[in-house]
């Protein structure tokens, strides 16, 4: 009795300071949240989707130093892609799973990257229909501006040195934009890119592949290549960080 008689006798906090306690302890665990989801995104690893279609494999030899040039920025992945060929309504369909190379894309592909690299053989001086005909199919990314504001760059092959690489490379960046993408060029602070006499552009990476793709990639066609992988790479990094500012 006479402990309750103390206690009774205690002087009480009054609800409006006891309110204020819980409210400061509650905006402490909420940035604490805050800071934990910030960590945990900003050290979860970007992808950068490397999509391309490819016929002699010319077009894919580029892919794939374009990808390494995107896994050599710390903290992103390159993902390889495809993209079936185009079938007429009597031939058999596409198989879900090509016989060999990368996997066939998807729209997930697109929503869940970071950044886009295309890449096509040039058809008279365009993109090839099988690229064109995937891109035609993201008209719901392009209403929910699911790629905007994502980087993006093109690079292509030809058989001869005057192929049509060049509106090629522009054909290509044309649904980008309308994506509402960062194109990335390569700029002439690129050494390779004032030595090359092969492929390579401001607008993209390029090969000049020869009569049945017989050439080999050019050392500066490499370098190239790698360079534009690396380029978008560190943009989408950049651009994280700027959608993803620190907490205060």
């Amino acid at each position: 009795m006479a402990g309750n008689a103390q206690f009774a006798g205690a002087p009480r906090r009054s609800s409006a300071a006891v309110h204020a306690l819980h409210s400061a302890r509650h905006q402490t665990l909420a940035r604490n949240h805050v800071r934990q989801f910030y960590n945990a995104g900003m050290s979860s690893s970007a992808e950068i989707l490397v999509l391309y279609y490819s016929r002699d494999g010319a077009t894919a030899e580029i892919a794939r130093h374009v990808c390494r040039g995107v896994e050599s920025v710390p903290d992103i992945s390159a993902r390889l892609r495809t993209v079936p060929p185009v079938v007429t309504e009597i031939e058999s369909p596409a198989k879900p799973v090509p016989a060999s190379g990368a996997p066939y894309a998807s729209i997930a592909d697109l929503r869940e990257t970071s950044g886009l690299i295309l890449g096509s053989p040039t058809r008279f001086g365009n993109m090839a229909a099988p690229l064109k005909h995937f891109l035609d199919g993201t008209s719901a990314l392009w209403l929910d501006g699911t790629l905007a504001g994502k980087p993006a760059a093109v690079f292509t092959s030809t058989q001869t040195q005057h192929g049509g690489q060049e509106t090629t490379l522009l054909s290509m960046m044309l649904p980008l934009l309308h994506h509402g993408m960062f194109i990335v060029g390569l700029p002439y602070t690129e050494r390779a890119l004032t030595t090359t006499r092969a492929g390579g552009s401001p607008y993209g990476a390029s090969h000049v592949a020869g009569h049945q793709s017989a050439l080999a990639l050019a050392e500066e066609e490499k370098t190239l290549a790698q360079a534009l992988g690396r380029r978008v790479a560190e943009l989408a990094l950049k651009l994280r960080r700027v959608d993803r500012p620190a907490p205060s």
